[in-house]
């Protein structure tokens, strides 16, 4: 299992989204925990690291945990994606790790991974997502 923080950053029913270099599907912003770090620590790492921006602390709430098969991995290995909301502060920029920063809803989930299916999904159904 593949262990993930994500942030779901939401604006006019529309999701932040990311492509990295070399890569052609776009996912949600975060990444993996480094050895003793905390979810929050992880998702303040990992997103001043691809989108140069602070995570407020104070702002981050826990949404769900979701888990399916890990893109470009062997069939069984599974991504669980542990996902939070949180405002920052700065404007979202393509870091030397990202190749695009796009705004994404359910007509995209043709260029996401498939944990990204699920959690699109779910916020569509809960009217949070186009």
């Amino acid at each position: 299992m593949i262990d993930k923080i994500a942030l779901l950053y939401l604006r006019d029913r529309k999701i932040l989204s990311t492509r990295s270099h070399g890569k052609t599907n776009y996912y949600l912003p975060g990444g993996k925990r480094e050895a003793g770090e905390t979810d929050l620590q992880c998702l303040q790492r990992e997103i001043k690291e691809e989108l140069a921006v602070e995570i407020l602390s104070a702002s981050v709430v826990y949404y769900g945990t979701f888990a399916a098969q890990a893109d470009g991995h062997p069939d069984g290995l599974e991504v669980k994606m542990t996902c939070y909301l949180a405002d920052f502060t700065g404007d979202p920029t393509a870091t030397s790790e990202i190749a695009e920063v796009k705004w994404l809803t359910t007509d995209n989930t043709d260029i996401i991974s498939a944990v990204d299916k699920l959690i699109f999904k779910d916020l569509h159904n809960k009217g949070l997502l186009k």
